[in-house]
Parts: structure tokens; C-alpha cells; sequence
């Protein structure tokens, strides 16, 4: 494989459930008017750190898939490709409730993080080991098809750090505590480099 290969994972910009404190799962709402901003400056700051990207894949949802839409059409590359291994976790009964109310909800079955409480498991939800695994084949196929070029994932936040986990074969409550992985923020994924060395580019979050 040829060293030069990267993945970078992408989080999209922030969506009406984002803005208004509810967990969206597959629930598929479109960008606020921040989130194209933060789309905005991720296309522009991957273009400004020369990174490079050839192919954009994208969970099939419009938050994702707007914002990668965003960064391809700034990059002047061909239209993101749907991924569906790249949706976003299922939150099953917990899809649509207030994220404030996850701990009254799901407690003790929680793991608490700064600055999100997660729920571990839930009727219908997907569970973090069953991401991994997902994760894990989705990595394998990226793998396969791209290992002389550097690809874009542009994902969600559980699955997202979920893919970085099983990437660095790390323990998923491990990740889920380590760092935040907040709207339209990039991930590096390079074999053979620290996972500390994750944040590509950070950004200020707004509320939700």
C-alpha cells in the first residue's frame, strides 16, 4: 500500500436537529445556515492544507451528503458517492428525543463525556460494537478500491468515531471519551501515525 494513502473522515455541518438539541440518528433534516458556513470553511480549509482529496464518499443522508456536496464543488472533483456504510448510527426508540434528556431517559445505561452523554444501548438502536464491525468493513472495502489515493468520508458523529476506533484499533468506550468530533471537524486516518494526531481541523462548536 502506498504511503502516500490517507483517509480523511469528516463530520457534517450542523443540521436543524443539531440546532435544536435533538438526536437525529436516521432522522434526515437539512443544514441550518451555520452548517453551510462550516461546509464552507471545510472545503476551504482542505484546499488550503493542499490535502490533496480525489473521492468524497458520504453517508446517504442530506446533512452528510449536502456538506460533502459542498466540499466537492470547491474542489472542483467529481460529485460525492453515497456510502450507506457510512449512515449514521440508528437511535432506535431514542431518535427524535432532546439530547438533554438522555440521562433521564437511558441512566445508568450511559457513558458520559465531555461535552455528550451516550446512550450505550436502546430498543431498536444500533450498539457501538455492532459500528465497529460495520466500521471495520467499511474500511476493509475503502481499502480495497482506494490505496493509492486520498479519500474524504464525510460521516456522523457516533459512527464517525466508531470508524476512528476501529481504524486505530482502539476500545470504543476509549474513543467515546477521548476527544469531541463536532460538526464539519476532519479526522486523519494514516497507518503507521499516532492516534492523538487525529484533528485535521477543529472547530468551534456552536450550541448543539
Amino acid at each position: 500500500m502506498s504511503n502516500s494513502f490517507k483517509i480523511y473522515l469528516a463530520r457534517h455541518g450542523q443540521d436543524q436537529d443539531n440546532a435544536a438539541g435533538i438526536l437525529n440518528g436516521h432522522r434526515d433534516k437539512t443544514l441550518t445556515i451555520v452548517g453551510i458556513e462550516q461546509a464552507n470553511i471545510l472545503a476551504k480549509t482542505i484546499e488550503e492544507n493542499g490535502l490533496g482529496i480525489t473521492k468524497i464518499y458520504s453517508s446517504p443522508l442530506q446533512r452528510a451528503y449536502k456538506t460533502a456536496e459542498i466540499v466537492a464543488d470547491y474542489l472542483n472533483i467529481e460529485n460525492p458517492t453515497k456510502l450507506d456504510l457510512l449512515i449514521e448510527r440508528n437511535f432506535g426508540i431514542m431518535t427524535g428525543k432532546l439530547v438533554k434528556d438522555i440521562e433521564k431517559l437511558c441512566a445508568p445505561n450511559i457513558l458520559k463525556a465531555d461535552p455528550i452523554t451516550y446512550f450505550i444501548s436502546v430498543e431498536n438502536s444500533e450498539t457501538f460494537p455492532q459500528m465497529v464491525k460495520r466500521a471495520k468493513k467499511l474500511l476493509k472495502w475503502i481499502k480495497k478500491n482506494h490505496a493509492t489515493e486520498n479519500i474524504l468520508l464525510v460521516s456522523h458523529g457516533d459512527i464517525g468515531k466508531m470508524i476512528y476506533a476501529a481504524f486505530y484499533n482502539l476500545n470504543w468506550k476509549e474513543v467515546l471519551t477521548k476527544f469531541h468530533f463536532g460538526n464539519s471537524e476532519v479526522l486523519l486516518l494514516l497507518e503507521n501515525s499516532k492516534p492523538d494526531e487525529r484533528h485535521v481541523h477543529k472547530v468551534k462548536q456552536h450550541n448543539h
